[in-house]
């Protein structure tokens, strides 16, 4: 009997029929889903991030695959391999908006809303159209306390895209930050009548903001898990002790401060914000000076020589204002303009006894052990799931670097579904980025990567 040949229509009844089949046979069925399971894919933010990289090991100096590597790093929540790709960026080209959108993005995310605000002014320089950054422009303005600018930016970005999420739950934090209940609850209620989970995380935070903890708690207990709620709950009691700044980074970043610094502005965001009033007050303001008396001289005023114009008066140097918010201001200053000799130094008895210069014997404290995991310096080479590949890649990277690695051991720490495979420690910063230049003139593309204290890094067997 000759072979039976499948055409099409019996090759679609095999298809069919194969569900059918597969479920017939749990065996079979349970075969397919087990190696699913062992072989998951990489998520698309890590997919991204390694075409980039494949990218720059052919091309190094490829600013449009730096700028991808530093997207699909912030978008895996690495703070720090991002602003690495965004600043090799920067060095190729300082004046490209992308980049600098991406570094505010990196300052904003990472609680530096000063530093965010400077990276989106000079992304506006650039080129940037303020629609596409309107978003993130006004969470900055919300973390330095200006929340009157960061409403009236969210609104702009809301003209562009009325039904963004993210914005809406922004803008209603904002009113509530400043302790407008009903525009806060008008503004998300759209939001909560979707079911969008976030918003009613959003509403949490919002009443306890406002001052209605119980509520809060209500609302964290009815959507979150019990253990996430029970985590949650009692920072939701410190939010009405918090200055503006702080709630808007606590609930818009999940950054709450230190017990100590609960209810004490960031000296950064402080000195922005007076600055900020300062720029205000010298805005003009009312009618011009002297139309009032202009309008009450005679139409045909009698001739006179004119007077002889005084000569313009020197420009100020400008003020460096870091420098003089720096400065604790001296008693002697304030009274400088009155007039006379500088004051006179205290006079101090001379059977008077200088308490400083006493000194009191005191047991030298214990010296603390260091940490189990401290902070690190490292160059991170490849990234991986599987450790066994992890050490084939070493291998091979580590011939390729013609002996720039022989002098360092492999580490792994996880990120993510994936590990990073990093070589070190290394001593410095500097160090570092002399390593990635010399491997990078290899054509091997890898990037600094620093490990906070407590970060666990393995050596790789």
């Amino acid at each position: 009997m000759p072979p039976r040949i499948l055409t099409l229509p019996a090759l679609a009844l095999s298809a069919l029929l194969a569900p059918a089949f597969l479920a017939a046979s749990p065996a079979a069925a349970q075969e397919v889903t087990s190696r699913e399971v062992v072989q998951p894919l990489p998520s698309p933010a890590i997919q991204r991030l390694n075409r980039a990289l494949m990218e720059l090991a052919r091309r190094p100096k490829s600013l449009a695959a730096l700028v991808e590597a530093g997207d699909a790093s912030l978008a895996l929540d690495d703070l720090d391999a991002a602003m690495g790709f965004y600043g090799r960026a920067d060095d190729l080209d300082s004046e490209n908006a992308q980049v600098k959108l991406g570094i505010a993005a990196v300052y904003l995310r990472s609680g530096r809303p000063v530093e965010a605000l400077e990276a989106f002014a000079l992304a506006e320089a650039a080129g940037a159209t303020p629609p596409e950054y309107a978003r993130d422009r006004g969470l900055a303005y919300d973390l330095v306390g200006d929340h009157a600018q960061a409403r009236a930016v969210y609104e702009q970005a809301l003209a562009v895209d009325p039904e963004d999420p993210e914005t809406i739950r922004r803008l209603a934090l904002s009113h509530a930050i400043a302790g407008n209940q009903a525009s806060f609850e008008d503004t998300l209620r759209p939001l909560l009548d979707k079911r969008d989970y976030a918003a009613f995380r959003t509403r949490a935070f919002g009443l306890a903001i406002l001052g209605e903890q119980a509520r809060a708690a209500a609302i964290v207990d009815a959507v979150m898990p019990r253990d996430l709620a029970g985590r949650l709950t009692p920072y939701l009691a410190y939010m009405p002790r918090l200055t503006p700044a702080q709630q808007a980074a606590a609930a818009n970043l999940g950054i709450f401060p230190r017990a100590a610094e609960i209810g004490r502005e960031d000296p950064r965001i402080a000195r922005f914000a007076r600055e900020a009033e300062a720029d205000r007050k010298l805005e003009p303001a009312g009618a011009p000076l002297g139309t009032r008396f202009a309008a009450a001289e005679p139409d045909t005023p009698a001739a006179r020589d004119p007077e002889p114009r005084p000569d313009p008066a020197p420009r100020p140097e400008p003020v460096n204002a870091a420098s003089a918010a720096d400065t604790q201001p001296r008693v002697a200053d304030a009274f400088a303009d009155l007039g006379g000799d500088e004051l006179p130094a205290a006079r101090r008895p001379a059977e008077a006894v200088d308490l400083a210069a006493i000194e009191v014997p005191r047991e030298k404290p214990a010296e603390p052990e260091p940490p189990a995991h401290p902070r690190r310096i490292w160059v991170q080479v490849a990234t991986g799931q599987d450790l066994a590949a992890l050490g084939f890649d070493w291998r091979r990277i580590a011939r390729a670097a013609d002996g720039l690695l022989d002098a360092y051991t492999p580490h792994t720490t996880p990120w993510g579904q994936a590990n990073r495979l990093l070589a070190g420690p290394l001593d410095s910063d500097r160090e570092a980025r002399e390593m990635v230049n010399a491997l990078a003139a290899k054509g091997l593309d890898t990037f600094p990567f620093t490990s906070p204290e407590g970060k666990e890094i393995q050596e790789l067997e």
